[in-house]
């Protein structure tokens, strides 16, 4: 019994890290925890020593980057030079284009686009140029990228340490 339940936890963690690394770019799917979960279910197997330090280092950093993610597209905002307008629009794209993803299929257009077009609507609602409302956009696009980067690399991480116990397994 105890080598079924070994086999369906690794079975288990390479779908999670596997799914993360979809999820860290495919909007709608919470990439972090997933990738996290597998790192966390592959511990659980006799023979992988993870120490819960290393798990706990891993399961902050998937939490910090899980809200980073929300949070860079309006910092890119700013960062370019929009108001408080382009920020709130941002957020408020942001917040729709998840809406969108729960309700469509086309969820990641509407979360790349949400917070682009969000930014942008704000800066014009505010009675902004129409430069400084393409470069708040700009700005919250790129935080969009930014974040999607990380969340890429943090997945591509526990990708790594999921192989490298299995690997000390054998």
């Amino acid at each position: 019994m105890q080598l079924i339940m070994t086999y369906v936890l690794i079975i288990v963690s390479i779908l999670l890290v596997l799914v993360g690394l979809v999820g860290s770019i495919v909007p709608g799917i919470a990439g972090p925890p997933f990738s996290f979960l597998g790192v966390l279910a592959l511990s659980f197997v006799e023979g992988v020593n993870r120490s819960t330090e290393f798990l706990v280092v891993m399961g902050i950093l998937g939490a910090i980057i899980f809200v980073l993610d929300y949070v860079v597209p309006v910092w890119g905002t700013k960062t370019l030079g929009g108001t408080k307008a382009g920020t709130r629009g941002s957020t408020i794209g942001l917040i729709l284009g998840l809406l969108v993803t729960i309700v469509f299929p086309i969820g990641f257009i509407a979360v790349l686009l949400g917070p682009f077009v969000g930014a942008y609507i704000g800066e014009k609602t505010a009675g902004a140029d129409d430069h400084l409302a393409w470069r708040s956009a700009f700005g919250s696009f790129l935080g969009f990228l930014a974040g999607t980067f990380i969340k890429v690399v943090y997945a591509i991480v526990c990708i790594f340490f999921v192989i490298k116990d299995l690997i000390g397994l054998i």
